[in-house]
């Protein structure tokens, strides 16, 4: 799939490679910031990607957390995962969050981010009095176990 990009540069006198996928079968491509900024403990902010997208319609976007920076900083993205519809045309920013214990420094060109495109299916709503049984029923958080 082609999908159209526009890069907003901010200035930078060393212009950021288009996103790209970090291995031959990543799901994600990483998203890189595109300004400075520093996030304190529990602070959330949202970073400049520099990028706007054109998907084709019937595909989404969603941007995920970089399982190292979360694991090693504490750093994720707060609406995880963030939609991007096919519709939206301006900026992709990140809403990061700092969970971790000490100040988190984000510089351009850092990977932040990454983003998986997928179909998206749109459903028809049927109103019913009933719904089929099921072996699960009712049962809500936690009740098929923890093994």
């Amino acid at each position: 799939m082609t999908v159209k990009v526009k890069l907003l540069r901010k200035g930078e006198a060393k212009a950021f490679p288009l996103p790209c996928y970090s291995t031959e079968f990543s799901a994600g491509i990483d998203l890189r910031a595109a300004e400075e900024s520093v996030l304190l403990p529990g602070e959330r902010t949202d970073i400049s990607t520099g990028l706007f997208i054109e998907l084709p319609e019937g595909y989404e976007a969603q941007v995920r957390p970089r399982s190292g920076l979360a694991r090693k900083n504490g750093i994720t993205v707060l609406n995880s995962p963030g939609t991007i519809d096919s519709d939206y045309r301006g900026e992709i920013r990140v809403l990061l969050v700092n969970l971790g214990t000490e100040a988190f420094s984000v510089l351009p060109g850092d990977r932040i981010a990454q983003m998986v495109v997928a179909p998206v299916t749109r459903i028809s709503w049927v109103e019913e009095e009933t719904l089929a049984p099921s072996g699960r029923g009712d049962g809500g958080f936690g009740s098929t176990g923890t093994d």
